[in-house]
């Protein structure tokens, strides 16, 4: 692994989403070379087909792209892991863009950590991507999730 692997996220890095509780987590599309600095401890993969091997733990999330996860039990499960380990992990979630999937999923950890549901959409837009989560059943989504699917 590069670097010390107890070092958090830089909060200024591309990509890295500080949330309320000041948990980093970063964000980023798959199809870009892996950012440089240290790698995640964790990551999450919100794909339509399974995603190459990475060399740290992780996880994949079946979902397809402009869609919702296939099993929204499973996605609120591991993004409920992903949070818990962003406190004290470099923790990364990624799709092939980095925009839909990625900023939904970045707008339900926002909601774990405290962000109402209603404005959770627009925090990920503005201390992630603009851009992020891109069609209006990801919108709906992110309103009405919940931690336990």
């Amino acid at each position: 692994m590069t670097g010390e692997p107890d070092r958090p996220w830089d909060p200024a890095a591309p990509g890295v989403l500080a949330l309320p509780s000041g948990r980093l987590v970063r964000g980023r599309g798959l199809r870009r070379p892996l950012p440089a600095g240290p790698e995640p401890r964790f990551g999450v993969y919100l794909l339509g087909a399974a995603p190459p091997p990475v060399a740290w733990e992780s996880r994949w999330v079946r979902w397809p792209d402009f869609r919702l996860p296939a099993d929204r039990k499973l996605a609120a499960a591991v993004l409920r892991d992903a949070w818990e380990r962003a406190g004290a992990a470099r923790v990364e979630v990624a799709c092939g863009g980095g925009r839909g999937r990625t900023g939904t999923a970045l707008a339900c950890l926002a909601i774990l950590d405290g962000v109402p549901p209603a404005e959770a959409v627009a925090y990920v837009r503005e201390r992630y991507d603009r851009h992020a989560v891109e069609t209006p059943f990801q919108r709906r989504y992110v309103r009405t999730f919940t931690p336990y699917g």
